[in-house]
């Protein structure tokens, strides 16, 4: 079954180092929660908030051992009004045979805000 694996961070600046860091320790949580190997991926989706333009952060994913050939990209989320800034998301797709309510979304820093319903969230997880 392919299954999409989400997750979102916040950054205190917009700067390279902040963006791709926040972001590996992101998909690296992503990835051993929900024991996800490269071959198993079909794709990522990374979007930030029009306040994060300092770095790509799917480059992220050129940091983790194994991860160089699978297909990523980024793109801006909506300007909706009073969201949360400095924000990254993630949507990792990729084959499981986990069923839908045992996948595990990881939101990190600020970005726990966003789905305080699920579990790992609540624990404020800090930079």
């Amino acid at each position: 079954m392919i299954r999409g694996f989400r997750g979102a961070t916040t950054v205190k600046k917009n700067t390279e180092e902040q963006i791709v860091n926040s972001t590996k320790r992101l998909l690296e949580k992503i990835i051993n929660e929900n024991q996800i190997s490269p071959e198993d991926v079909s794709h990522i989706w990374f979007t930030v908030t029009t306040d994060i333009d300092a770095a790509f952060p799917a480059k992220a994913t050129r940091l983790i051992d194994n991860w160089q050939f699978v297909p990523v990209m980024c793109a801006q989320e909506i300007p909706v009004p009073d969201s949360l800034p400095l924000c990254i998301r993630i949507m990792l797709t990729a084959e499981t045979n986990k069923k839908q309510e045992e996948v595990r979304h990881v939101y990190l820093n600020d970005a726990v805000s966003l789905r305080p319903d699920l579990e790992l969230t609540k624990k404020r997880d800090t930079m």
